[in-house]
């Protein structure tokens, strides 16, 4: 193939970050790194219609996706509000199918994994969307096996991408894939994101989600924890620290939270060193200990449950400081 030809389909009410993600990064991949063969990139639509993105821009097509023929060498369907009208679309969602037999790989951002499943093409399969819609495409798609946690899963030749910016983490592996890790390391460093989060990391940080609770103790505790990685954060502990019974407190992690305070300290602990390890120079001792972990073994063990890598490994990947 003298190009590695990658189409893009869009819809109304399609996200046009989705997209940009995409197109940004393959063509900065063809900008710093004169790759050969280059990324042909094309956004394509149903009857090559301008595309109203739900955040009220509307994005110029650039071919028909009822006239668009392989061979493809990526074909992406983007996500957005609009998605549930797009998986009802008969000439949608038959095109994509047609062209994914046309492709060597078949790709979803966010919500775009309704349309993929739409056309049958994730039956049999574990799949990823964005965490707010995992349960709405688990119901409508029970041959699905969804995952709601990983930013993006890669099952043969068809790849799930969480949401919106995860795209970049995607698009990331792709080029590594196609042109080599160093390449990959740049195009990361020019867009100024993660040089690559394993696929496997958490959709949502307990650090950038909103407060997980209205109950004042379930806050109370989950303040303490965040600000006190490193001290005493026993179940008992806290509970003493909330005024309430280990069985009262972890009843109301439980309910509040889904997840026992001892879990969700250890989470806590796990996801501050993964920050630390990315960007510090620390020595993972020092990591350990001022995340909570006793040894550097136990921040190992932790870290390999929770992203099924070592903390030297995400590190490498990972590293963000000089």
């Amino acid at each position: 193939m003298a190009e590695r030809r990658v189409v893009v389909v869009g819809y109304e009410g399609a996200e046009l970050l989705d997209i940009a993600c995409i197109t940004t990064s393959l063509e900065m991949a063809n900008r710093i790194g004169s790759v050969s063969p280059p990324y042909r990139i094309s956004v394509v639509s149903p009857g090559g219609r301008p595309i109203a993105c739900q955040s009220g821009l509307t994005l110029h097509s650039q071919g028909s996706l009822q006239r668009t023929i392989g061979p493809i060498d990526t074909l992406i369907v983007s996500g957005g509000w609009g998605h549930t009208r797009a998986a009802e679309d008969l000439v949608i969602v038959g095109n994509v199918r047609r062209l994914a037999r046309e492709s060597c790989r078949v790709a979803s951002v966010c919500t775009g994994a309704s349309v993929l499943a739409a056309a049958g093409l994730l039956d049999g399969k574990r799949a990823t969307t964005h965490w707010q819609f995992a349960r709405q495409l688990a119901a409508h798609h029970p041959a699905v096996t969804v995952d709601a946690d990983p930013i993006y899963i890669r099952d043969g030749a068809i790849s799930t991408a969480a949401g919106v910016t995860s795209a970049l983490d995607l698009m990331t592996a792709f080029i590594e894939e196609d042109h080599g890790a160093g390449l990959a390391r740049q195009v990361a460093r020019a867009l100024v994101t993660y040089l690559q989060r394993p696929g496997n990391q958490a959709q949502i940080s307990m650090f950038t989600a909103a407060s997980p609770a209205e109950h004042d103790v379930v806050r109370q505790v989950v303040g303490h924890v965040t600000a006190n990685l490193d001290a005493d954060l026993t179940t008992a502990t806290l509970a003493s620290i909330a005024g309430v019974s280990v069985r009262h407190l972890t009843r109301l992690f439980l309910t509040h939270i889904g997840q026992s305070p001892g879990r969700f300290v250890r989470l806590a602990r796990t996801e501050a060193a993964a920050h630390l390890l990315a960007t510090t120079a620390l020595p993972v001792a020092r990591v350990a200990a001022r995340c909570g972990f006793g040894t550097a073994e136990a921040l190992r063990q932790a870290f390999v449950s929770r992203y099924g890598t070592t903390p030297s490994r995400h590190r490498a990947a990972n590293a963000t400081h000089g």
